[in-house]
This record gives structure tokens, C-alpha cells and sequence, in this order.
């Protein structure tokens, strides 16, 4: 079965512009938790971040709390750091491709091997009993040493692979299979999949990797995140729930939550944003209110009430005359077929004129 991890107090807050205030954090994550969200990567594991110390408990305080995860470099004095606060889950993180080996590591693939096992052996000596491995640039990595490095992991303790599309170069076929690869090869490891938006494929390349097999994906709220972001936690959520039907997250969160990211971040969520934007049940073209005045289903994927919305039917320069009959007999004052061609064509004129839908006032002024 699937399973997410939100990644928004650590990935999502290293949006550049983006600072979270300890409280902002402490809301944020109760508010994933409350979505039904399994695990939550609190943050990096670094004394320079004072504030994990209180976070964490805080994010424990809960009915049923998730997972609580830190993200940690393999480096001794941040995994001792991460064994005083005691995750449930520590995600060590290492590179595997060659430009990030060399370019940035000045290192060799053997260093990346002998520090995987020195990090894990110090990890389970601070007791920490879940073990995560995130192999940052997986997709752009040698099949060969990847396979090497995700074996000596495996014999090293993980259970958990994050195979990480670092630059977002992947589609969702090649997501698919690199983890259809990987879990042919170690079937006894659990895997996940880190995506990036750089090409707009992220939410498409996260739910394509837990089709293929994957037991894990990240996501964030609003798909924040370094560059164009990760997969939205609120698209992979909502699919896995309506479409996929292989979870059942509580969906009628999403907004609220939604909002409070974006009032935390000061980012604007855009008006057809999907399933939080304001207007993505508004609808004003004639040809598609007749059918959802017909039947909702035929131009809704799932009842707006799901997400605690409701449907707008607008009328402007696009509606029709079955819009404008429909409109005023849901307000209980049915339109005579006789004005109904005029009406409708003042309507569509005062609207072009004006450039916009027309306000319930405007409608009015009108019939009078």
C-alpha cells in the first residue's frame, strides 16, 4: 500500500524566500496530520537548527501523531546530533552520480561506499531503529554503482531507499522504471521516490513510481521546495483517495491546510490552482453548465462537497441561454422562455463589456 511522506518542513522550507516560525512549523505539521499524511520529515538534523529540540515533541502531542523524520547528512557530528533527538525515522543522505561524487564532493565512489557503512553502524549505535537511505541524483546515476550502493546499504541495515530525481529529469514511464529496476534487484527494501517540478513532471513522476511498486512517496504542500518544487501533497493525496482508491485521506483538509502554507510561506495559491484554487469549481461556458446542470459528473471529476467546496455557476459572456434559466431557477424564480433569449443577450453584452462574469447584483439589476 502507499504511503507519503510530507516533506514540508524540511525540502519545503528550503524555498528560497520561505522562513517558518517555530509555531508556523508546529501548526503546519498537525495540520498534515490531521490529512492522514504517515510520516513527517520534521527538518535536517544539524545543531545549527535549536529549534528541532522543541519541535518534535510538539509534532509527538497529537492523538495519533505520524512518523517523525529527520533528514541528516552522513556526517558523525549531525547523526549524533540526530540520536539525542530521537526521530522515528533518520534519512541519511548521499549522493551517487558522478557529477555529484566529484564536482561536488571531490570524492570517489569508494568514499561514498565506506562512509554509507561507517554512517549507518553509528546510527544504530545511537539506537535508532529505522534507517532511511536517500540516494540524492539516483536518476542521473550509473545503473551499476547504484545497484552497488543500494546492496552494501541493504547488507548495512536500511529499510528504506529514497531514490531521489534531484534535477526532475525524469518522466513519469522512466520514473516507473528506475523503481520497477531497483525493486526487482532488492526486493527486501522498502523504496521511495523524491521527485522535483523542474519540468512540471513531479506529482505525475511521484504517483508513476507508486504505481511501479513504490511503498513511499515525498510531497509537500503547495509543492514547495528548492526551484520549481516537489510533487503537491495535495494532488498525490487527492488522487491516491478518488482515482487510485488505494487510500483514503481526509481530503475535506486540503484547503485549510493549503491556506495555511501559503499564508506561512507568503505565496499566493493561483485561482485554478488544482483542487485548492478558489475557482476550480467555478464554471461559466455554456456547453459545460448545461452539462453539469444535466448531471455534475459530467465535467467534475468528484463532488466539490469532497473538499469541503461548493460549485459556482457564473454567468458571463460565454453563458448560455440554459445557463441563465438554470441560474434563476435555483434561486426559485424560473425565467419565462419568453424574455430568456433577451436576458441571455444582455447578460453576454454587459459581461464582454464589462470583461468579466457578472455579480449576483449586476444579474439582478438586469431582470429588473
Amino acid at each position: 500500500m502507499p504511503n507519503l511522506i510530507d516533506t514540508t518542513l524540511r525540502e519545503g522550507a528550503q524555498t528560497p524566500g520561505v522562513l517558518f516560525s517555530l509555531m508556523q512549523k508546529i501548526a503546519i505539521g498537525k495540520a498534515v496530520a490531521a490529512v492522514g499524511i504517515e510520516e513527517i520529515e520534521a527538518g535536517t538534523a544539524t545543531a545549527l537548527d535549536g529549534e528541532l529540540a522543541e519541535l518534535l515533541p510538539a509534532l509527538r502531542d497529537m492523538e495519533f501523531p505520524p512518523r517523525l523524520a529527520l533528514w541528516c547528512r552522513c556526517r558523525s557530528e549531525d547523526i549524533l546530533h540526530a540520536g539525542k533527538l530521537r526521530p522515528d525515522v533518520l534519512s541519511l543522505s548521499l549522493p551517487s552520480s558522478e557529477r555529484h561524487i566529484r564536482a561536488r564532493l571531490g570524492k570517489n565512489r569508494a568514499w561514498v561506499l565506506t562512509r554509507l557503512k561507517e554512517s549507518m553502524r553509528l546510527a544504530r549505535d545511537m539506537g535508532i531503529t529505522h534507517l532511511s537511505l536517500g540516494v540524492e541524483d539516483a536518476s542521473r546515476t550509473e545503473e551499476a554503482f547504484l545497484a552497488e550502493l543500494i546492496a552494501t546499504a541493504a547488507a548495512s541495515g536500511v529499510e528504506r531507499i529514497r531514490l531521489a530525481d534531484t534535477v526532475g529529469v525524469l518522466t513519469p514511464g522512466a520514473a516507473a522504471a528506475l523503481v520497477a529496476r531497483q525493486r526487482q534487484l532488492h526486493p527486501a527494501i522498502e523504496f521511495a521516490f523524491h521527485g522535483h517540478n523542474d519540468f512540471g513532471m513531479a506529482t505525475a513522476n511521484a504517483v508513476s513510481a507508486l504505481e511501479a511498486g513504490a511503498q513511499w512517496a515525498d510531497v509537500s504542500v503547495l509543492g514547495l521546495g528548492e526551484r520549481a518544487g516537489c510533487p503537491r501533497l495535495e494532488e498525490v493525496a487527492a488522487l491516491l483517495t478518488l482515482v487510485l482508491g488505494t487510500k483514503s485521506y481526509h481530503l475535506e483538509q486540503l484547503a485549510s491546510l493549503s491556506r495555511l502554507v501559503a499564508e506561512a510561506s507568503g505565496r499566493a495559491i493561483p485561482a485554478n490552482q488544482p483542487l485548492v484554487g478558489n475557482t476550480v469549481f467555478s464554471c461559466e461556458t455554456g456547453l459545460h453548465v448545461h452539462g453539469l446542470l444535466a448531471d455534475p459528473a459530467t465535467y467534475e471529476p468528484f463532488p466539490p462537497e469532497i473538499l469541503n467546496s461548493s460549485r459556482t455557476i457564473l454567468l458571463g459572456a460565454k453563458s448560455g441561454r440554459k445557463a441563465v434559466s438554470g441560474y434563476f431557477s435555483r434561486l426559485g424564480t424560473p425565467v419565462s422562455p419568453d424574455i430568456l433569449p433577451k436576458l441571455t443577450g444582455r447578460i453576454r453584452s454587459l459581461a464582454t463589456r464589462l470583461g468579466r462574469p457578472l455579480r449576483p447584483e449586476e444579474i439582478t439589476d438586469l431582470v429588473n
